[in-house]
């Protein structure tokens, strides 16, 4: 196929329509400079126009228009995922959401909202309402979309309680529009979600959400500080343990993390600090004061609405998931990170493993997770990089001793996950995108299904790793 850009151009004049090469370039692109493997082969991807549709009949016309003229169209919120999966691979239609952002319904536990809704927008109409929140967000609360964190997203903020984003019944409903002549509208529940959720909008538009909600809490958050890594490490585990205990986030960065990288936090902490960041919620706090009092190697060294530090340090949970890397980034930019599963029941072991064996080269950062009722961890490791040749020996380091790598170093649904293909994802494909013009280049089943992952995925237009 041939795309014929003008022509969908023209034929979209009439919509909000933006073609001035700067805005391009800046609505082309996510955070996959995270990554010192994907900025070279992506840094050069743009988009040949951006459209932003005020609403469901304008996302259908963009999507007939570019389906007529053989245009791909890769769909935009905020652009803060990590991987590229925003980027557009063979340029084209960029679907910008940004006008879709109404909260339409609250009600007791769930809210109906469309995807260009930031995390911060939902939740403040969700309290405002009816005092409630999501159950879970990115630490990119303040600039992300919800629409962004169900297509790209797997967890955050909130995992500890409530598990992550593709568990069952944390996602009610999704509507979703077809890429078709005649684009569809079809509604996905229970079993059906997992065709789109996590899917990079490669086979489908999604244009409203219905989420669930629980209580919204003026959340305390606090940093522990420790001397001994294991301390630390079980104090965490511990307290996510704690039935009575209601948190929303649970944080461990190993030393000198905290005094590295975290700079409001660097002067209360030593080199050797290995910390601790939680969120709790104020009912909480006798039973968290209680806790931690029986642990004599935990010190509590702020909270929130109670410190006399010269400079507030922010919210707890933007030092938490990946506001971590950011962070590391913004003081060293050789830092990079992997993402690790340490799964349940030998969680802890698996930690203490990798840390004997790669620290300080690979600091351990993890995040309380909660899987199938079980508390394990989420690691978002902070890598020192050197070549890719190591990072890659890094990662296989990690599998062989057990532990689980989603390799955010990697831009395909399928190298990003479990290495292997998702036919529920890749059969809708077929069905809702037949000319394979929904964000191309993400699905590898799609376009080369003997592909071997013992090397990352080439697609054409990509540059080499200089």
């Amino acid at each position: 196929m041939t795309p014929n850009v003008a022509a969908a151009k023209a034929a979209l004049s009439h919509l909000e329509l933006d073609d001035n090469p700067v805005s391009i370039r800046a609505k082309s692109r996510d955070f996959f400079w995270y990554s010192p493997v994907l900025k070279p082969r992506m840094d050069h991807l743009l988009g040949d126009f951006v459209v932003a549709p005020r609403n469901e009949a304008e996302v259908i016309e963009v999507l007939k228009v570019c389906y007529a003229h053989d245009v791909p169209v890769t769909t935009r919120g905020a652009g803060t995922g990590n991987y590229g999966q925003a980027m557009p691979m063979a340029g084209g239609c960029i679907l910008h959401m940004k006008n879709m952002a109404a909260v339409k319904s609250v009600f007791p536990g769930r809210v109906i909202v469309e995807p260009g809704c930031l995390l911060k927008d939902v939740d403040a109409a969700c309290k405002a309402d009816s005092g409630q929140e999501l159950r879970m967000f990115s630490s990119t609360w303040a600039t992300a979309t919800i629409g962004g964190f169900v297509a790209g997203g797997s967890g955050g903020v909130g995992s500890c309680t409530w598990g992550s984003l593709r568990d069952l019944g944390n996602i009610i409903r999704l509507r979703v529009v077809t890429m078709e002549e005649e684009p569809r509208i079809l509604e996905f529940r229970g079993e059906e979600l997992a065709r789109v959720s996590h899917a990079y909008g490669t086979n489908g538009i999604i244009t409203e959400l219905e989420m669930p909600l629980a209580p919204a809490y003026d959340w305390v958050g606090l940093f522990v500080a420790f001397e001994d890594f294991d301390a630390a490490l079980g104090y965490t585990e511990d307290l996510a343990n704690q039935d009575g205990i209601l948190i929303k986030i649970a944080s461990l960065y190993e030393a000198p993390c905290a005094h590295s990288y975290f700079q409001r936090v660097a002067p209360y902490v030593t080199e050797k600090t290995h910390l601790v960041g939680i969120m709790v919620a104020p009912q909480s706090m006798d039973g968290f004061e209680t806790f931690t009092a029986r642990r004599p190697a935990a010190k509590v060294i702020y909270q929130s609405g109670a410190n006399d530090w010269a400079r507030d340090p922010g919210p707890v949970f933007e030092y938490g998931w990946n506001h971590t890397t950011l962070r590391a980034l913004k003081v060293d930019p050789s830092i990079t990170y992997l993402q690790v599963r340490y799964g349940y029941p030998t969680h802890a072991e698996k930690v203490r493993t990798m840390r004997e064996a790669l620290s300080p080269e690979v600091l351990q950062h993890l995040e309380v997770i909660r899987e199938n009722g079980k508390v394990m961890f989420a690691g978002l490791s902070l890598v020192k990089f050197t070549t890719e040749e190591r990072l890659d020996e890094i990662v296989r380091l990690h599998e062989e001793a057990g532990c689980m790598i989603f390799n955010p170093h990697r831009f395909t649904l399928e190298e990003g996950g479990r290495q292997t293909v998702d036919d529920r994802q890749l059969n809708f494909k077929r069905e809702a995108d037949p000319k394979g013009l929904l964000n191309p280049g993400k699905m590898i089943a799609w376009d080369d299904p003997n592909w071997g992952f013992e090397r990352i995925y080439s697609y054409p237009g990509m540059k080499a790793a200089e």
